[in-house]
């Protein structure tokens, strides 16, 4: 990318001052949550554009709704049964005396979204409860400025088409000292890479080689826009889902968090071939803290919405490059496919 945005210290959502990430995972499972921690209650909103989502407290992230700010954001495997997870994060934070106050009750709010990685290769047999409310509260307890990403939290499962998923983040600081981050857990039904190449439709945006640094095929395959899909046999009740959070320490309004999630999106189909689709429950939370003080004025948000869609795009693509592969798993990884 040109001009003087660069990444931030971390390049991740750590550079997010007061933003703490979990995660919490069990192997032969292959599955875990991601746990998204907020020092302080932060503006919050979401846009929801694939056809398949899973969710949980969702409906009071709209502008039009009364809650302002929320206290963590939960991003689970595990289809439905990993909506628990929130309930775990939620519950680590009460303990920690979190929460919106009402009289002498707190209720801390987060919301959550899952991916479907039930047919991944793991042992789903969990017996009596699901572990994701377990999950949950481990994710949070382990929260840090410092986390790893690839086959962890809740990209521990996830699946491409043809490879791996994962847990990717990134981050840009802004010439304006703006910082926009993002962090996805991506299980796209569709593909990462220009057909069989190692080359990542994200390439455009990669900063320092942190996805590979291979940038853009020297001419396009023949199947470059071949659709090319995780299932040969897509049902109804198949879902998939790139799931993730975009950040930012602008000052925003609800409203504006809301077209920060939505600017976000376009990096969802700049990194994923095809996306959005009836199958894929594409969510992004969005994130305000206000801890740079800078109010974006009208021009400004020419920069927000095309960065936001730059560090998700980045992180998508630095999900699947950070994966690992494990026995049994339905794809190779990244780097096992092309790193040898």
């Amino acid at each position: 990318m040109t001009g003087k945005a660069a990444p931030g210290r971390y390049n991740s959502l750590a550079d997010i001052a007061g933003l703490k990430i979990g995660n919490a995972q069990d192997g032969t499972l292959k599955s875990g949550a991601t746990a998204i921690i907020c020092d302080e209650p932060m503006i919050a909103s979401v846009a929801v554009h694939g056809g398949a989502p899973g969710t949980r407290d969702v409906a009071l992230l709209e502008p039009e709704n009364s809650v302002e700010s929320i206290d963590a954001i939960t991003l689970s495997g595990g289809s439905a049964f990993g909506l628990d997870a929130a309930s775990g994060v939620q519950s680590w934070l009460r303990q920690n005396g979190r929460g919106f106050a009402i009289g002498p009750v707190r209720i801390p709010i987060v919301p959550g979204a899952i991916i479907f990685d039930l047919i991944n290769g793991g042992d789903k047999d969990w017996g009596k409860h699901s572990p994701y409310r377990d999950f949950g509260w481990d994710a949070a307890a382990n929260a840090s400025i410092e986390f790893e990403t690839g086959s962890v939290g809740a990209g521990t499962g996830a699946i491409t088409a043809g490879l791996k998923g994962g847990l990717g983040s990134a981050s840009i600081v802004l010439e304006n000292g703006v910082t926009i981050a993002a962090l996805f857990a991506v299980n796209c039904l569709g593909s990462c890479t220009f057909g069989e190449t190692k080359h990542f439709h994200a390439a455009m945006f990669e900063h320092e080689k942190e996805f590979g640094g291979h940038g853009a095929p020297d001419h396009l395959p023949a199947d470059a826009s071949d659709i090319k899909i995780k299932f040969r046999e897509v049902t109804a009740n198949m879902a998939n889902t790139t799931i993730g959070v975009v950040s930012t320490d602008a000052v925003l309004t609800k409203a504006q968090a809301k077209r920060l999630a939505i600017a976000a999106h376009d990096g969802i189909a700049r990194a994923i071939w095809p996306a959005h689709t009836p199958m894929d429950g594409d969510l992004v939370f969005a994130l305000a803290s206000g801890k740079s003080g800078v109010v974006p004025g009208a021009g400004d948000w020419i920069d927000l919405g095309a960065h936001a869609a730059g560090v998700t795009a980045r992180a998508i693509a630095q999900g699947v490059y950070a994966a690992s592969g494990a026995a049994g798993d339905p794809y190779p990884s990244y780097q096992e496919k092309f790193q040898k």
